[in-house]
């Protein structure tokens, strides 16, 4: 998946702030109209919802009758009646004892079965609705928040429907049989069970609101978590290397302590509600007792008003899993707030093109005879131009490098080229083609992009390599890795294209990582690369080696890079300075 990095820039009038960052992986095509996240689970998923929570609440009746049944059976039994008088009650305890685990099982198996197919369903929606809204709509988010904060939110929102839907209707089942039974024992019972479940309902609410309110800030404290952890783990030698490990160390050790106090005070909620379910047990127990008593105009014998005693028992045993779907609840609401926040974006790229290019007169092997940019001005948000007016023309074939400092425009330039972002105003011009009027998913093709941090998946360096274009020969991804300098490299690995890299695998040092990225690029057979800062981490021998191969790899592509450094430009074919007067005014840049 395309994400997008965060970079600090300058403006123009020397104010900080975060601007997307064109991400490394090879841009990925996006077909326009893509259908809206499901909702719910459609009407064959609130049916078996709706099962499960029928199994479930048979399931807790069975437990509840399981207590109320063993203490009728165990007064009776005190009398010494004929045992034949007996069987039918041990019967029914038997049954009841095997029936509770069997509909629990089922039960199970329905409501985990919807929700891991809607997991699925709606982890492939949110992906495809994160594409176009990437990099320009993700804000100040990260990689390491943005996809742990999506995948542990789409879990919160499913989760609720085993974790809260199915137990709360179980619970509603159960009670509604309670009040039933008792009731046609006695209604004096019948009016002690009902109350227990309106109290318990309140209770539920009360609970649900403690929690809600301190949602968003454990939320908040946990992506600061994930996100301190992934800034110290992905630059531990470059920490280390400036003697920062404890600096480091005191961020996380700050953030796990935000997380504890915001894990605690959300507790409250929890804390409170199960104690006010144990004392509305022992309320609604002593208030059976008071109900059934001899001399008020009772006739219950001493084995029933046992079982109606040990009910408001079984009962708070049924209510006690109501905490945590409290707990569930308020995680899902705030997190489904958060998904809508970021999924409902307007994307910053309008796919309403529906031109093709025409490959054989203006766009031979897919490439454009050239782009053309006039009067061009873009922003990532509100009114301010983040770059432009600027005039710029590539040919057919020409390296482009593109210099000037942070806050000029230089990656606000290429995210509109690449189709990541609509200019404000001008003209962009793929070929003889407006590429604005070009269908999204063509435009985008004629595009690899390539930054400073190429993303290695932990898997083989064929899976990484064929992530560019997925038909890709091994003879072709040796010939891209020699190409991209990395030849010898690969000569020296035992397992070839098999070798694990990444997390867990063989280790990457920034040269190397670099000329993957190279590599992707020349596998993926894009008739235009875009490489924005693709050295700015690297040692000056380095990126001169890295660009020398970079020139001499893509004789016949076009290539456009941006780099605030001066290093390895000589194989360029015009350097371009944006931050002087002629590139930042209506002049062509050159």
């Amino acid at each position: 998946m395309t994400t997008a990095e965060t970079r600090t820039v300058t403006t123009a009038g020397g104010e900080s702030r975060q601007a997307p960052a064109v991400d490394s992986v090879v841009t990925q095509t996006v077909a326009p109209g893509i259908a809206p996240a499901p909702e719910g689970t459609g009407i064959r998923g609130i049916r078996a919802v709706l099962d499960a929570g029928l199994l479930g609440g048979v399931a807790t009746a069975s437990g509840i009758a399981l207590t109320a049944t063993s203490g009728w059976l165990i007064v009776r039994a005190s009398e010494r009646p004929v045992i034949l008088l007996l069987m039918t009650a041990i019967v029914a305890v038997r049954t009841f004892g095997m029936a509770r685990p069997v509909f629990r099982y089922w039960e199970r198996l329905r409501s985990h079965d919807v929700a891991l197919t809607d997991l699925a369903d709606r982890r492939t929606t949110a992906y495809a609705r994160l594409i176009p809204l990437t990099p320009a709509r993700l804000g100040r988010r990260g990689r390491a928040d943005l996809l742990t904060g999506v995948v542990d939110d789409l879990s919160d929102v499913v989760d609720a429907q085993v974790r809260v839907t199915v137990p709360i209707l179980s619970t509603i089942v159960a009670s509604v049989l309670a009040v039933i039974v008792a009731a046609l024992l006695s209604p004096s019972a019948g009016l002690v069970v009902a109350a227990m479940a309106i109290v318990t309902a309140a209770i539920f609410v009360l609970g649900w609101q403690l929690e809600t309110r301190s949602q968003q800030t454990l939320l908040a404290a946990r992506a600061e978590v994930a996100r301190v952890t992934a800034l110290v783990a992905g630059n531990a030698s470059e920490l280390q290397a400036i003697g920062a490990e404890g600096q480091a160390q005191s961020w996380l050790v700050t953030a796990h302590a935000d997380l504890r106090w915001a894990a605690g005070r959300q507790s409250h909620g929890r804390a409170a509600a199960a104690g006010l379910l144990l004392l509305l047990t022992a309320a609604g127990t002593i208030a059976m007792t008071a109900a059934i008593l001899p001399g008020v105009g009772t006739t219950i014998s001493a084995p029933v008003a046992a079982l109606l005693v040990l009910m408001p028992i079984a009962l708070g045993d049924a209510f006690s899993t109501l905490p945590d779907a409290m707990r569930a609840l308020a995680r899902s609401r705030a997190s489904a707030v958060r998904l809508h926040a970021m999924l409902d974006q307007q994307p910053a790229v309008r796919a309403t093109g529906v031109l093709s290019l025409d490959t054989q007169t203006d766009t031979p092997s897919g490439m454009p005879s050239r782009l053309l940019v006039t009067d061009l001005t873009a922003a990532w948000a509100g009114t301010a131009s983040d770059v432009g007016p600027l005039d710029l023309e590539v040919q057919r074939g020409q390296h482009l490098a593109i210099t000037g400092p942070n806050g000029c425009g230089k990656s606000t330039l290429l995210a509109v080229l690449a189709r990541h972002l609509d200019p404000t105003g001008g003209g962009y011009r793929l070929g003889n083609h407006d590429a604005l009027q070009l269908e999204l998913g063509q435009a985008r093709q004629v595009f690899a992009v390539l930054d400073d941090e190429p993303h290695l998946f932990a898997s083989t360096l064929r899976a990484n390599l064929q992530l560019a274009r997925p038909v890709t020969t091994d003879p072709e991804l040796i010939e891209a890795m020699t190409s991209a300098g990395l030849g010898r490299w690969f000569a020296d690995l035992a397992q070839g294209l098999d070798t694990v890299i990444g997390s867990g695998g063989r280790g990457v040092s920034g040269g190397e990582r670099a000329r993957l990225g190279l590599a992707r690029c020349l596998v993926s057979e894009r008739p235009v690369l875009l490489l924005d800062e693709p050295v700015a981490h690297l040692d000056h021998t380095t990126a001169e080696a890295v660009l020398g191969d970079l020139t001499r790899s893509t004789t016949g592509r076009s290539v456009i890079m941006v780099s605030h450094r001066p290093d390895g430009l000589a194989g360029f074919d015009r350097v371009i300075d944006l931050s002087s007067p002629q590139a930042s005014g209506h002049g062509e840049c050159g």
